[in-house]
């Protein structure tokens, strides 16, 4: 018999098989919407030429020689002759001709960030979305492998997960089957030119109980499994961002395993900070757990992002504050403040960062890209000091 509830004293008493019917039918349409929405935006940053040369590394003067001389080709321009704004892909065309690519070398270690807390709501994913696009505008080879079957970042890319994608398309045949060698079946092109996308959806949700039975009956080497995913494809990156669930289950453990590199959002909040210690003790433990099976991870560097920040609320100030004095040179400086052009955004099934526009207003709009940029850039120098190539010529700068 169907369990039922009596909603607000309403006249019929529903039962949860309607409720989920009727949900399911509202939140079709609500996708639908968002979809149809989305497709009709251009979905590619754009950038004018003051802005394109700054993050290419040269001049306006520079860019506009190498078009008037063919070494470039003519930008598009409009009906009254004003020039259109440059791609991301005409940026590493750009990056490219002038030797500006910030590419590590053969010899330096691909660098694999994961993005993880224990609790739920810290703004893990919108993390995880905005360094990887941010790290592919600055002219890296990005991937981003969602982990999580909530699918948060997927969606944060126009995917619908459940409706737009199979379990195939995720990383659970590679989690699930021994005898697929490499991810490079689930990695998809983005908007964004040089960052690639794994998705997840609902279905990814089932591989934890797979692998946690498979474990159980000693298949201990499956906590390498997503190493050995990132591996088959990591000549082709410079960076790879996970995005893990937010529990420490067998997927998450796979990607602490297979991460050189922790970012850790942590909302300051009494009950967020109280999460985030109970996350560093069990990862303390966890490591020493896998210490003693000689499978330690080994962090390059572990950065704390105080995120969602509403320095509005006293009690906030106080608990970063407290962080600050806590975590030291660990925490990134620039805190990522609670923005209305990120709700804004996600409600578009987008980012900041491709937004042509200010959807509050240009004030918001510059503070907000100023946060995300701010800690985006402190852990791209982290990532720059992982690699040989890079770390002495940023000393030589005085910059590390």
């Amino acid at each position: 018999m169907a369990s039922s509830i009596d909603i607000d004293g309403a006249a019929d008493t529903l039962s949860v098989t309607a409720l989920a019917q009727r949900t399911s039918s509202v939140l079709q349409r609500l996708r639908d919407s968002a979809r149809s929405a989305r497709a009709d935006e251009r979905r590619e940053p754009t950038f004018p030429i003051g802005k394109a040369a700054e993050l290419v590394g040269r001049t306006p003067a520079a860019i506009r020689e190498a078009e008037k001389d063919g070494r470039l080709p003519q930008p598009p321009r409009t009906q009254n002759n004003r020039r259109v704004g440059y791609t991301l892909a005409q940026l590493n065309d750009m990056r490219g001709l002038f030797g500006t690519r910030p590419w590590r070398t053969g010899t330096d270690p691909c660098s694999v960030i994961a993005v993880q807390n224990f609790k739920g709501g810290v703004g893990k994913s919108t993390l995880s979305v905005h360094l990887a696009q941010y790290l592919a505008i600055r002219g890296y080879r990005v991937a981003l492998i969602d982990c999580d079957s909530q699918a948060s970042a997927t969606t944060l890319f126009g995917y619908v997960p459940d409706l737009d994608l199979t379990e195939d398309d995720t990383l659970y045949p590679f989690l699930r089957h021994d005898d697929i060698e490499s991810l490079d079946y689930a990695l998809r092109k983005t908007h964004f030119d040089g960052l690639e996308l794994i998705p997840a959806n609902l279905r990814l949700f089932q591989s934890e109980y797979e692998i946690a039975a498979r474990m159980a009956r000693g298949q201990a080497n499956l906590i390498d499994r997503m190493a050995q995913g990132i591996a088959s494809i990591s000549d082709r990156f410079d960076v790879v961002v996970l995005d893990p669930p937010p529990a420490l289950g067998a997927i998450s453990l796979s990607v602490l395993r297979a991460a050189n590199a922790l970012v850790v959002p942590v909302p300051p909040t009494v009950m967020d900070f109280s999460s985030t210690a109970a996350f560093l003790a069990m990862l303390d433990e966890t490591i020493e757990t896998l210490a003693d099976r000689g499978m330690a991870p080994t962090l390059k560097f572990l950065r704390f992002v105080a995120s969602k920040v509403d320095e509005n609320k006293s009690m906030q100030k106080e608990m970063l504050n407290l962080m600050r004095t806590i975590f030291g040179h660990g925490i990134v400086r620039t805190p990522l403040k609670d923005s209305a052009e990120i709700d804004n955004a996600t409600a578009r099934l987008m980012t900041v960062y491709e937004l042509d526009g200010p959807v509050t207003s240009s004030a918001v709009r510059n503070r907000c890209l100023a946060y995300l940029d701010g800690v985006n850039s402190e852990i791209e120098l982290e990532v720059r000091m992982m690699w040989p190539s890079h770390a002495a010529r940023l000393r030589k700068e005085g910059r590390a």
